[in-house]
């Protein structure tokens, strides 16, 4: 010992090592378990896992108790011997009634695994229980996960927080995460939400360089701040977060934090997209389209396009239909273009009903058909698509797709004539002139011919 710690001489572990051996051969209990410590670990002597477990073995068979839980370890991991999972389950089992906290938590482990013994979610919670009251920091994270997801035990919001917050003071980054994301929903608690992602993420946690780039660019918990908002979601991005890298090149992209550069937008939509993600699809078929931030290449384009659109992006379809219709990196194809403006209209794209609308009307890569084209420009108007608003006003007035119905046609003139659109306000004019759908009004009629004029 006194070579060991260099108590009253200089520290010397290979002499520790060969005295701990020779009162090791003479049955020497202490000196067997620090045996084979020297040997674990390989300190004083070369590592030899075999000897370790040999010595662990003759500690435990000699009393020791502390020995109990190491040799449990070499049993559970392979170390010196088959791994046994049943051996390591009897002996975690023994050290934790002895005490060690170490051996409570492996211990639950094995009960939420299921590994050495049957999977009993109330047995790990109890072991778990026990560590974490015996102080140890990783059980007190087990533990907060325990109450939080009802594993073992009822759900209990407030006790999973008090574990957490436990295990975050002890530095335990995904607990400071965990936190977080607790005090995260509560308008009240968003600072200190704020303060464990920043805890987190500062010991390099990724998630929480996430979510703190996110705080700071929606100004949750703290005051926005773009340039704080882009260096956070730099940091996550070079650690291979594939969200943070879309945000990332969406701040190149807007110049949000960073001075606009769309060669750097492109890269990171590029590597954003190698990790599958899909709006980054999207975008890199826009850069392709475009030529921003490379050289354009409508057939990149399209094939890019297309694989968002099969992955359900709506404006990917959109603009997939538009290179159908156009020729723009494949040939031209109006039944395609139909179908792809229906996948997004059907997706909600506005822009997209209003064209799939045409398409009905005039017969263009579908059969013709006025009820269809009056439908879809009723649902492109009533999302504000101020075109389609004139256009289900006129299939009103003339009765195409739909009755007659100058009191609708007139309110959708108006919606559309107050939105900016000319014609419209030409024709609100002739409805207050003619009394079509509303009372004549000379003074608004000279309005309305003012304002389209």
């Amino acid at each position: 010992m006194c070579y060991k710690n260099g108590k009253g001489i200089e520290k010397n572990l290979e002499k520790a090592f060969h005295w701990y051996q020779k009162a090791a051969e003479k049955d020497h209990i202490e000196a067997m378990f620090n045996l084979a410590n020297g040997y674990y670990n390989g300190k004083g002597t070369e590592k030899n896992l075999e000897k370790a477990f040999y010595w662990y073995q003759k500690s435990v068979e000699n009393g020791d108790k502390e020995a109990i839980l190491n040799l449990a370890i070499c049993y559970n991991n392979g170390e010196g011997t088959k791994k046994n999972f049943k051996k390591a389950f009897h002996l975690y089992q023994k050290a934790a009634e002895n005490g060690f906290k170490e051996a409570m938590l492996n211990l639950a482990i094995c009960y939420n695994n299921g590994e050495g013994t049957e999977k009993n979610l109330k047995k790990a919670f109890h072991w778990f229980q026990k560590a974490a009251e015996n102080g140890h920091i990783k059980a007190m994270f087990k533990l907060a996960n325990c109450y939080y997801n009802g594993e073992g035990t009822e759900k209990n919001l407030e006790k999973a927080i008090h574990w957490y917050q436990k295990s975050a003071e002890n530095n335990v980054k995904e607990a400071m995460f965990n936190l977080a994301m607790c005090y995260e929903n509560e308008e009240e608690t968003e600072k200190d939400s704020f303060y464990w992602y920043q805890k987190a993420a500062e010991k390099d946690h990724i998630n929480a360089m996430f979510k703190l780039a996110s705080c700071y660019r929606n100004g949750k918990g703290t005051e926005k701040n773009l340039e704080k908002a882009f260096y956070w979601y730099q940091k996550a991005a070079e650690k291979d977060h594939v969200n943070a890298m879309f945000k990332l090149a969406n701040g190149y992209y807007n110049g949000e934090g960073i001075e606009k550069n769309l060669e750097k937008a492109f890269y990171w939509y590029q590597k954003a997209e190698e990790k599958d993600h899909i709006k980054a699809m999207f975008k890199l078929a826009n850069g392709y389209y475009n030529g921003e931030g490379t050289e354009k290449n409508l057939e990149k384009a399209f094939y890019w396009y297309q694989k968002a659109a099969e992955k359900g992006i709506k404006g990917a379809m959109f603009n997939l239909a538009i290179c159908y219709k156009n020729g723009e990196g494949t040939e031209k194809n109006l039944e395609k273009t139909f179908y792809w403006y229906q996948k997004s209209a059907e997706k909600g794209d506005k822009e997209a009903m209003f064209k799939l609308a045409i398409c009905y009307r005039n017969g263009k890569g579908t059969e013709k058909n006025l009820k269809k084209a009056f439908h879809w420009y009723q649902k492109a108007a009533e999302n504000g698509h101020i075109k389609a608003m004139l256009k289900l006003a006129i299939n009103y007035y003339d009765g195409e797709g739909t009755e007659k119905n100058f009191k609708k046609a007139f309110y959708w003139f108006q919606n559309a004539a107050e939105n900016g659109n000319k014609e419209a306000m030409f024709n609100l004019a002739i409805c207050y002139r003619n009394g079509k759908g509303t009372e004549k009004n000379f003074d608004k009629t000279f309005y309305w011919y003012q304002k389209a004029a």
